[in-house]
């Protein structure tokens, strides 16, 4: 049965590609996973996603967990597994589309601002936590929910996170991190993608170590 932790090694990274396009994937695919990445999702308000998703599941295969982010339909979560993708991520914490992603076997990470949010996430079924948007949620927020989720939720901060601003976070109990625009933008040459991706591993291996 696939898990998070099971791809958190050695970044524990999750590649956002937003507006990707299918010309674009293997290329991007290809340089994220050299430096390390093995979390990937396409947003589903991207050109032809569910053709991207299939195009990546099959590039990367077992050695990555693909899927679809911006996912706010539950019908869209068959289309998701239909496509080759095994991971459901939501900018929001919506029980029908957890409790969905979870009926079709699928790995669930919804955005949580509060601890609410987070708890009711939890109740439906989610296998780990966004913290979404992070830049609005500093790092002390996130320590104080630590005091009160349950122990070995996976919380990761998603909004803003650069390859030089993660220390915090980390520190407050982030098990991983979300990156997009910072890391790529539709169009962006591969050259581009592998820098940031190259900026991003540094930065991982800078934190201090669990």
């Amino acid at each position: 049965m696939t898990t998070l932790s099971d791809y958190l090694e050695p970044l524990p990274l999750v590649a956002v590609l937003r507006g990707i396009t299918p010309s674009e994937v293997d290329g991007v695919a290809d340089a994220l996973t050299f430096a390390g990445f093995r979390i990937l999702e396409v947003t589903l308000n991207s050109p032809s996603p569910f053709d991207s998703i299939r195009m990546l599941a099959t590039r990367v295969g077992a050695s990555a967990l693909v899927g679809a982010g911006t996912v706010i339909d539950p019908a869209d979560v068959a289309r998701v597994k239909d496509a080759g993708g095994r991971l459901v991520v939501m900018p929001h914490a919506d029980a029908a589309v957890i409790r969905e992603a979870k009926k079709q076997g699928l790995v669930c990470v919804p955005g949580v601002a509060t601890p609410t949010e987070a708890f009711a996430a939890l109740a439906a079924g989610a296998d780990g936590l966004k913290m979404f948007p992070a830049e609005a949620l500093p790092p002390g927020a996130l320590k104080a929910w630590r005091a009160v989720l349950p122990r070995g939720t996976l919380v990761f901060a998603v909004g803003g996170m650069k390859p030089d601003n993660l220390g915090p976070y980390w520190e407050a109990g982030a098990d991983g991190f979300g990156t997009g625009s910072n890391l790529y933008k539709p169009g962006a040459s591969l050259e581009s993608v592998r820098e940031a991706a190259s900026a991003y591993a540094r930065g991982i291996a800078a934190l201090p170590k669990r």
